[in-house]
This record gives C-alpha cells, structure tokens and sequence, in this order.
C-alpha cells in the first residue's frame, strides 16, 4: 500500500487564554496522498487554520502540542525551527487567507516570488527573476515581464493573491496549502483562483489542502472533506458522500442554511440554534452538545469517537441511530428553527 505523503494522528493544540488553557484542535485525524485533494470547511473559530497553521509548526509560541504529524516519512512534531524553515515554502506551500497582509509592502512583487527560489533552489539573481516572471505569467498576471518591479499596492486584490499563489508554487512544493484563499474576493475572481489552483494541483500532481467556510467551494473543489466544530472533526469523508447523506447534526445544519434558487420570496433562511461557544466553555464532550437538537445528558459527558456510516465515511455523534431515524422519517428539520405559523420569529423543534 503506498505511504500517504501527509499523516496527522490525534492532533491536539491547546492554547493559553486569560481565562485559561483552550483546546483549539482536538484529536484530529487525517491522511493525504499525493495528488489528493482535501477540504476543510466549518464556521470561524472551528479550528480550521489552526490546524493548518499546525502542519508548519506556525503556532503561537505558548501552544502545546501533541500527536503526529508525517509529512514524507518525516516526523514534524518536535523538530527544531531550522527543520521546519527548510520545508515552509519549499516542498510545503501555503496560500495565505489574505493576500495584502501575506505580502511585503516594502518589497517588489518579484523579490518576493524570487526569494524562496533563490533561498531553497540556490539560484542566482537573474535567474531567480526569469523563473519569477514565468510563474508570474502562469498564473495569470498580465505583463508580468514588465510588472515584475510593481509594488503590492499596485495590484488588484484578486491580482495579489495570484502572487500569493506564485510565491507557493515557486518551489514546486509536494503539499498546498490553501487557507480561505479566496475569502477578500468577489464571485468572478473566487472562480478564477479556485480554478486556477485546481488547474495547478492537477498539473504538477501536488495534494491540496483547502480550509474554506464555504460550502460550495468545497462540493466543487476537493475529493474528501472534513467538517469541524469545536476544534474537532466531527464528519469526513469522500465529498460526495458527506454532501448526499450528511450524518452529524452539525453538518445537517450547515446543509439546511443554505440558500437554495427553488426557495419562495421572503422565506427565511433556517438557522442553527445557539452560538458558537467559546473554546474555554467546550465541554470535554461532544463540541456540538446544547446547540444540537438530540442532545442528551451522556453528549456533553464524553467526547464521542468515530463512527464508520459509509465507505470512508465517519461521524463522531453517539446518537447516530436516532438522527439517521429522524432522517429517514422526514423529521431532521428540527435541527433549525422553523418559522412560527403567524410568519413571526422562529420556533426550535427538539427531537425527543
């Protein structure tokens, strides 16, 4: 069987507040091949870039971390900072949320995508600078020959984050990294970076790790997805399967908050009950416990372990049986507020 490019095992990070230690990241699990495409998708404060951020060891200092991360046979966890530079923008590559703070005002565009070639590769000047036009050609910034000594300022917000992702790809890294890279963008450019970076990955044969919020983003762009909540995945599974038979009650939410075209004008968008709660109030049980409609005593006792509801296809909820009833007899509805008869304010089912 081949050796995943990328393992994480029971990945933990506990970060120091003022009002105590939080577990940001709880037990996460998940592996990625070579050429594979993966997603991350769950509210702010989910935990999301925190475990991206983990992969690279780019964690506050006061964090503390366990389990295991395996890139390429190698263990990260506990190696030295020098180790882990060697790695950050040579065989991993990272698209930053925002393009504008990713970037260095003080520096030329094309210092800044020469700079890890010339870091990692050793090459010269000008031969890091005609590497950087190409990239910067390829990924779509017109001119680049003649805007290769243009300041970040002088582009365009979808212009920069073609940079960001030039930057990525100068090394011609084994993992990508893409952390809401398209979150500062309107629709027509968010397009345009998805497509560019799915062209890409598929190009140089990279695995792709993409955090996103949104839900579309993720159905079109990757092969297995994880859902998190409360710092720990509380879904995964192969996108197909995970979007057609949601299993968690988390998940099921996030399906039934979205806009659909068929929906009647003024109709109210269904909602999850609650708030997110803040990391120093998570329960050592299920994240998810209070908000959810089948709560029970037992949910915010224990911290539910994965359960196999597919091929592939996980869900940490230890009231599966009666959610997936609920699913079958039409009644999962009660996840969300449903409108009052009157039209007015909104009324919470709960599901016995």
């Amino acid at each position: 069987m081949t050796r995943p490019l990328l393992e994480v095992r029971h990945l933990s990070v506990e970060l120091q507040t003022q009002r105590g230690p939080a577990l940001a990241v709880r037990d996460v699990s998940f592996s990625l091949a070579a050429g594979e495409t993966l997603g991350v998708v769950g509210e702010s404060g989910s935990g999301k870039s925190l475990t991206a951020m983990a992969l690279l060891g780019l964690l506050p200092e006061q964090a503390r971390v366990s389990g295991s991360i395996v890139f390429d046979g190698q263990e990260l966890l506990g190696q030295p900072e020098p180790v882990l530079r060697a790695l950050r923008g040579d065989r991993i590559g990272m698209v930053f949320q925002e393009p504008m703070t990713a970037l260095n005002p003080v520096h030329t565009i094309g210092h800044q995508v020469a700079e890890p070639l010339r870091l990692h590769r050793g090459m010269g000047r000008s031969q890091a600078r005609a590497e950087a036009i190409a990239l910067l050609d390829r990924v779509g910034i017109p001119e680049a020959a003649r805007r290769i000594d243009a300041y970040p300022h002088q582009f365009s917000g979808g212009q920069r984050q073609r940079v960001t992702i030039a930057m990525a790809l100068a090394c011609r890294p084994q993992l990508l990294i893409a952390d809401e890279p398209t979150t500062a963008l309107d629709v027509t450019l968010q397009r345009q970076i998805l497509d560019l970076i799915r062209g890409l990955v598929q190009e140089r044969g990279m695995a792709l790790l993409l955090v996103s919020h949104d839900l579309g983003v993720i159905a079109r762009n990757v092969q297995r997805v994880l859902v998190m909540y409360g710092g720990a995945v509380v879904e995964s599974g192969p996108t197909a399967s995970v979007f057609a038979d949601a299993t968690h009650p988390y998940t099921l939410g996030l399906l039934a908050a979205r806009p659909g075209l068929r929906m009647a004008k003024g109709q109210r968008l269904a909602t999850i009950p609650g708030t997110v709660p803040e990391l120093v109030e998570l329960t050592k049980g299920c994240p998810f416990a209070g908000r959810c409609a089948w709560t029970i005593s037992e949910c915010g006792a224990v911290f539910p372990p994965g359960y196999e509801v597919g091929v592939g296809h996980r869900a940490r909820c230890i009231r599966l049986d009666v959610v997936s009833e609920a699913k079958r007899s039409g009644t999962a509805a009660a996840l969300t507020p449903t409108l009052s008869p009157g039209g007015e304010g909104a009324t919470t089912t709960r599901q016995p």
